[in-house]
């Protein structure tokens, strides 16, 4: 049985580019060759590269590796890679008429004359950006030792599962690496108002994503969305800490992947004290995070 722990969590700054960028709804962060990790040395390079033949990757990842091992229970390490899902119908949508009236009207129906946005599932660009994340997979892990996650979550929404299932298809996990993703409803969009936020059953999930694990506490429906009321921003970074604190509890992998949205983004880094970086569609970012056990 699962047990929680409660943490403070922090972003730590000074190992990737990604760390700086500009804030704000005016930038868009994307996918940066070999994630933006900055080149530079690691206290530990003394005893593991002395030659300097490894990869700064390679370097990297037996750096927080070792910080794992300095204060056991009480201080943890994870390096979690953020994919924003691609571009689903609800997207083209606010595009074509604008935020306002995207937040005022349209996001309140399930679709218009052309499209469906309900659950909104990737559009053909969206495919095209989570196929683009798999090739920048398949590069990295060949030419930089680039590791892939141990374990890999996801939000139930349709953008992110077949997002999720495009991303890493194909790829060559290490032998110790779970084989099937993990649905998890913390990493949802805020919940309420927009029908695009507004989740499948469990039994859809089940049957078109079947190499998928189903977290136990998923409902049969969708008990989270109402029609009347939005989830708040707080809201949002109270779900994201109690997210974390559930895997950082039961989770002992280092590196480890969400799949999620643009709110739930800025309330993973307003919960981490991370700058508030606007990610792009089918974007893959790096954040280190560090948790303190209270």
């Amino acid at each position: 049985m699962e047990t929680t722990r409660n943490f403070i969590y922090q972003a730590v700054p000074g190992f990737f580019y990604h760390d700086e960028e500009p804030v704000g709804p005016h930038f868009r962060a994307t996918t940066q060759p070999g994630l933006g990790l900055i080149n530079r040395a690691y206290e530990t390079d003394v005893f593991f590269d002395p030659e300097g033949k490894r990869t700064q990757w390679e370097r990297f990842v037996y750096f927080l590796e070792h910080q794992n091992q300095l204060a056991p229970g009480v201080v943890q390490y994870k390096l979690v890679y953020v994919i924003r899902h691609g571009q689903g119908y609800h997207n083209v949508k606010e595009s074509e008429i604008g935020r306002q009236e995207w937040n005022s009207h349209w996001s309140h129906l399930d679709g218009d004359s052309r499209i469906t946005w309900s659950d909104s599932f990737l559009t053909e660009t969206g495919r095209q950006q989570a196929q683009a994340l798999n090739g920048f997979w398949q590069s990295s892990i060949r030419d930089l030792r680039m590791p892939t996650p141990q374990s890999v979550y996801t939000s139930p929404l349709a953008r992110c599962l077949e997002t999720t299932r495009i991303t890493y298809s194909g790829l060559n996990l290490l032998p110790d690496h779970p084989s099937r993703a993990i649905v998890k409803e913390g990493l949802r969009e805020r919940f309420g108002e927009h029908t695009c936020d507004r989740r499948s059953t469990r039994s859809w999930i089940a049957s078109n994503y079947p190499e998928y694990a189903i977290e136990p506490s998923l409902t049969e429906t969708d008990e989270q969305w109402r029609p009347d009321r939005r989830e708040t921003e707080a809201e949002v970074v109270d779900r994201v800490r109690k997210l974390l604190d559930g895997i950082f509890s039961n989770d002992d992998r280092t590196i480890i992947s969400f799949t999620a949205h643009s709110g739930l983004i800025r309330a993973l880094y307003s919960a981490t004290s991370h700058r508030e970086v606007w990610v792009a569609a089918g974007t893959l970012v790096p954040v280190l995070v560090k948790a303190e056990a209270l």
